[in-house]
């Protein structure tokens, strides 16, 4: 009569209050511990049975981490079956192509789920936590853009470990079947490279013939003149707008006063800029425009490019659109004076 008894009390329902419960299960937390919280609750009116379901099936040590949804309906196998499988509620964090570091960092920070270990840290704290080894010298595009998904108490610091080792096996494949004779003498390089290719362009046709002026800057020693990595220099004094002094000023990304690439990548970089970084787009363009529709017009020489540059910069349609917002007119007539100097 008894196991009867046990046996109707494994099949009965329990009691939510509503479509489903959310349990939260600690580290260190013991099944005693979850059972309770379930009985006070009312959830689970017999926990006597439970505790000898999981004696019998030895479960009392198997129990996971994390949060888990109980669902209306379920039964005490129900629930063993979900507390001790990998049945935890995944969250997301989400890194998105050409962000920049901090930016990335302020995804972390709203996420509540998160353990966050480096907030506040500085540059040097946060390069000690990750341990990314000792070729690791700035976090800037050290991540790789993409949708993570972790549970409840994963920190910030696992997060970002992994997107690392995720941009170390895309960038690893990707120089292993580059184009051969570029100027690029490592994957950092290269990664650096793609980083301005990423904030160029949002046009995916674009990023090859891009990379290609880029890439014939860099072997007949032109500077590479790109507003991205400009305003990356600024940094907070970059409020939209750049001008002729910015132009003028130095900085280690400003690649109009420095020949080759800038000390760091700009920005975070997805598979398909680092692809065209390491397989350009052959051919003879030196030069490139923003027409304002979020593509660019190419040109072989500084000639055409004037040409472009009236026609697109100096007579701006209504609809207008720079990833750059800069200011035409001034970036124009300083270029007249400052390319190939």
């Amino acid at each position: 009569m008894s196991y009867l008894f046990y046996q109707h009390e494994l099949e009965q329902p329990m009691s939510l209050s509503g479509d489903s419960y959310l349990i939260d299960i600690e580290s260190g937390d013991t099944l005693n511990k979850v059972l309770w919280g379930l009985s006070s609750n009312g959830v689970l009116p017999a926990t006597w049975a439970a505790k000898l379901y999981a004696k019998e099936f030895d479960l009392a040590n198997g129990l996971k981490v994390g949060e888990f949804r109980l669902s209306a309906n379920a039964t005490i196998p129900n629930l063993f079956e979900l507390i001790t499988g990998n049945n935890q509620i995944q969250y997301q964090a989400q890194f998105i192509e050409g962000s920049q570091f901090k930016q990335v960092l302020e995804v972390l920070d709203g996420q509540e789920k998160l353990k966050h270990l480096l907030t506040g840290k500085s540059h040097a704290e946060i390069l000690a936590a990750l341990e990314l080894g000792d070729t690791v010298k700035h976090l800037e595009g050290q991540f790789y853009p993409d949708t993570y998904a972790y549970l409840k108490g994963d920190s910030d610091v696992s997060i970002l470990k992994r997107a690392h080792q995720h941009l170390n096996e895309v960038l690893k494949k990707e120089w292993s079947t580059r184009q051969k004779e570029l100027p690029l003498k490592s994957p950092y390089d290269a990664l650096i490279l793609a980083s301005i290719v990423e904030k160029e362009t949002g046009a995916k046709e674009e990023r090859a013939q891009i990379a290609g002026v880029f890439t014939r800057r860099l072997n007949t020693k032109m500077r590479l003149q790109t507003d991205p990595t400009v305003i990356y220099g600024l940094g907070d004094e970059y409020q939209g707008n750049i001008t002729r002094k910015h132009l003028k000023a130095y900085t280690p990304y400003n690649t109009y006063r420095i020949k080759g690439l800038p000390p760091t990548p700009i920005a975070m970089v997805g598979q398909p800029a680092i692809h065209a970084a390491l397989n350009p787009e052959k051919g003879e363009t030196l030069y490139f425009v923003a027409k304002g529709d979020g593509t660019h017009a190419f040109s072989n020489t500084i000639y055409e490019h004037n040409k472009a540059v009236r026609k697109y910069q100096l007579r701006r349609r209504s609809d207008y659109r720079s990833s750059h917002q800069v200011d035409a007119i001034k970036q124009f007539k300083s270029q007249q004076k400052k390319i190939d100097n």
